[in-house]
This record gives C-alpha cells, sequence and structure tokens, in this order.
C-alpha cells in the first residue's frame, strides 16, 4: 500500500498557463492539472487511455471530429491513442488518470506541453 497526499507533491510548471502535479504508481499516472484561462493542450495522442474530471472551470475538448465543453464535475473518457485537444475557456483544475503510468512524463518527453 502507498499514501499521498498532494500538498506534498511537487508542482511541475510547464509553461505559464500550465502546472501539474504527477503520482506514478505501478500501473497508472494521475495528475492533478491547473490551466490557465486560455492554456492549450495541443493535438496529441498517447497510448494511454485517460479519463480526465474536470473539477473546476471549463475544458474545450476537440477529439474524433466534435468539439465540446466539458465543465466542474464532468468526466470525459479518452481511449488509447485518440488524438485530442484541449483549450482551457476559464481558469481550470482537472484531475486525469492514466493507465499504463505515463512513461513519456516520467522520461520527460513532454515537449508537447512547454
Amino acid at each position: 500500500m502507498e499514501r499521498f497526499n498532494w500538498s506534498a507533491v511537487a508542482e511541475e510548471k510547464m509553461n505559464p498557463l500550465l502546472s501539474r502535479w504527477v503520482i506514478h504508481t505501478g500501473q497508472m499516472s494521475i495528475a492533478r492539472i491547473w490551466l490557465g484561462k486560455g492554456a492549450v493542450v495541443p493535438l496529441h495522442q498517447h497510448v494511454n487511455a485517460q479519463v480526465s474530471m474536470v473539477k473546476s472551470g471549463a475544458l474545450r475538448f476537440d477529439m474524433a471530429g466534435e468539439s465540446f465543453v466539458a465543465r466542474a464535475g464532468e468526466v470525459v473518457v479518452i481511449s488509447s491513442n485518440l488524438p485530442h485537444r484541449v483549450e482551457a475557456l476559464e481558469e481550470s483544475m482537472a484531475m486525469d488518470l492514466f493507465t499504463p503510468q505515463r512513461e513519456d512524463w516520467i522520461r520527460g518527453d513532454d515537449a508537447y506541453l512547454r
């Protein structure tokens, strides 16, 4: 068993409008993500299945030929290898779960976020 406290997890300032706090387990990565208004996560894809839970704010998702806004309390499931883009329409906080763990983040191979 492992226990974590988000207040003890180091903030990674990816750019002026995007910060993340990440916990990696043997099977998944869990990320708390802050997006300032206007932040963009450019179109990308990854082998990881992703569940994105919007805690506050509003995020526009573009994927599978569709664009929609997810607000606080909404959950978006993104299949493995599905190209997607996200834009913060207002200051937002999200919690993302990835399985398997984000090896690219562990390696620091995530320039698209920086």
